[in-house]
């Protein structure tokens, strides 16, 4: 059974920063990779950010240089450390295992993410 609790999120000005925590339940934690996944209003759910077990990451273009994923395997913990931020990177952030092929795979199973607002 997986759980995974998010938080960290709130309201900041364009420029600021926040980091992203995310709890994640399981004994088998440290052999997935883990994303940060994005939604903003009106748009379909995206992958922004994934760290494998061994600790190697990747992000989309619009993160790159801004974000950071990083993970703890003894706390089963996922940060995203997110600086320069931009109103386009509003919306409800939630982390899960790697890719949403892996997702399928548990039950389509969220958190209740956690709400990052920019404002200009």
């Amino acid at each position: 059974q997986v759980q995974l609790v998010e938080s960290g999120g709130g309201l900041v000005q364009a420029g600021g920063s926040l980091r992203l925590s995310c709890a994640a339940s399981g004994r088998l934690f440290s052999i997935y990779a883990m994303g940060w996944y994005r939604q903003a209003p009106g748009k379909q759910r995206e992958l922004v950010a994934v760290i494998t077990s061994g600790g190697r990451t990747n992000y989309v273009d619009s993160v790159k240089g801004r974000f950071t994923i990083s993970r703890d395997n003894g706390k089963n913990a996922v940060y995203l450390q997110m600086n320069s931020l931009k109103p386009e990177d509003t919306g409800v952030y939630y982390c899960n295992l790697g890719t949403f092929l892996a997702i399928t795979k548990i039950g389509g199973y969220w958190g209740q993410g956690t709400q990052v607002t920019v404002s200009s």
